[in-house]
């Protein structure tokens, strides 16, 4: 069994310099990447650096939405899931609580490409300012946090919130469409 240990060390300088990895390769950098290893400076806060989770299949989809999956998970394809989806787990883009369902795949120019479908008996959204962008989710969404989105993309289902707050803070944007309900359901 071989062990592979990486390391990287930096001065203290400011966070000004961290780069930010704006992808647009759909297979391999999708997002933002960003973060600094800091090493073992003491006194100095370490930021996880997070990458998209490009998926095709069932498994891979449920692990990336998972609490240990990453901020933004892309598909490559429609996806029929049959058991209930919970999209949970508290992830950074920019430094801001984000999580991000992108059911498309984009060019260099970042114009999409194609937009796929999700289909699943329920969604619910525990993530706090979580979008779902690009594509169609089949199926009943219920919000259990802040800053639910749905962005160029089309939920055919109803859109339950837990909460008149957490219903309050959602949005609907760039010709996105809820087909059924959009209300508190407790």
């Amino acid at each position: 069994m071989g062990l592979v240990l990486l390391s990287g060390c930096s001065t203290n300088e400011p966070a000004e310099n961290q780069t930010t990895n704006e992808g647009t390769n759909q297979g391999t950098n999708q997002g933002t990447n960003e973060g600094t290893n800091q090493g073992t400076n003491e006194g100095t806060e370490v930021d996880v650096v997070t990458t998209a989770s490009i998926v095709n299949d069932e498994a891979a989809f449920l692990k990336a939405i998972s609490k240990e999956g990453t901020w933004i998970i892309a598909t490559l394809n429609d996806l029929t899931i049959d058991k209930d989806l919970v999209l949970e787990g508290e992830f950074t883009n920019k430094d801001a609580k984000a999580r991000k369902i992108a059911l498309y795949t984009q060019d260099e120019n970042r114009t999409k490409t194609a937009r796929f479908t999700l289909t699943a008996p329920k969604l619910t959204i525990k993530s706090e300012n979580a979008s779902f962008v690009g594509g169609t989710f089949v199926g009943d969404i219920y919000v259990e946090a802040n800053g639910f989105t749905v962005d160029d993309a089309k939920i055919e289902g109803n859109v339950y919130f837990a909460s008149e707050e957490y219903k309050a803070s959602h949005q609907i944007t760039n010709n996105g469409s809820v087909t059924g309900k959009t209300e508190v359901k407790k």
